[in-house]
């Protein structure tokens, strides 16, 4: 009579045969990815899609806001951070009669930062009031709703990095902020020839030049960067939709 332990050794090498399949699997399913990516990253579609996450929610168009909502989640100073910031000055010059509304994490050292950086640029230190509250957005927009004075009626008026607003108007949405549409703090891209004479660097000649090549030198690799932030984006955009918090 057989028993397990007289299978154990058929059973193990079936058991290590799937895990090896499986291994394969992943492995050619992760190289087609990366060449479906690397190849995506010569067109403009990252671009396009960094754009739909920014606008698909809807911009502000002629409206004047009650208050400007700040999402925060970076340190300080730190180029999304100093980018929503500057963004949120520029905002406030143009809305004068509107509050501003910082979210962030519970650090005080940051959100003092943060302040400062707005008076900096000029805004008026009674407009601000800082809300230490939330490690993601769907805290962020409870918090709002519970301590960021609402007022049904009211515009409001949500800056944050284009890649998340999609998202974040959408939760604000659904936590009772129906009156609310955004203003993504977009980074300012360089009109300027980039080239350069690879000879008179010292460029090597058995060296490519690639000198008068921005796709090569710059485009390619900041559309890889955005696909990177794009599909963490989507990512956390299948996580809210399974919660309901979109």
């Amino acid at each position: 009579m057989h028993t397990w332990l007289d299978r154990l050794p058929t059973i193990l090498t079936r058991v290590l045969r799937a895990l090896v399949r499986g291994l394969k699997r992943l492995v050619w399913t992760a190289g087609v990815m990366a060449l479906v990516l690397f190849a995506l990253a010569f067109t403009r579609i990252p671009f396009d899609v960094h754009r739909w996450l920014g606008a698909a929610a809807g911009l502000c168009h002629h409206t004047e806001p009650r208050c400007i909502v700040v999402l925060g989640g970076s340190g300080m100073p730190s180029g999304p951070e100093l980018l929503r910031l500057h963004h949120t000055a520029q905002l406030a010059g143009q809305h004068p009669q509107a509050r501003i509304v910082l979210l962030h994490p519970t650090d005080s050292a940051v959100m003092q930062a943060m302040v400062d950086e707005l008076l900096l640029r000029g805004v008026e230190g009674e407009r601000i009031q800082p809300l230490l509250e939330g490690t993601n957005t769907r805290q962020q927009a409870l918090a709002f709703v519970e301590r960021g004075q609402l007022e049904a009626d009211e515009q409001y008026l949500l800056v944050t990095a284009p890649e998340n607003m999609y998202r974040s108007l959408h939760t604000f949405r659904r936590a009772g902020v129906v009156r609310i549409c955004g203003s993504p703090a977009w980074d300012n891209p360089m009109f300027i020839d980039l080239g350069y004479s690879h000879k008179g660097v010292g460029g090597k000649a058995y060296v490519p030049d690639v000198s008068s090549s921005n796709a090569l030198r710059y485009d390619l690799w900041n559309r890889l960067k955005l696909e990177l932030v794009c599909l963490r984006e989507a990512a956390a955009i299948a996580y809210y939709a399974l919660n309901g918090w979109l």
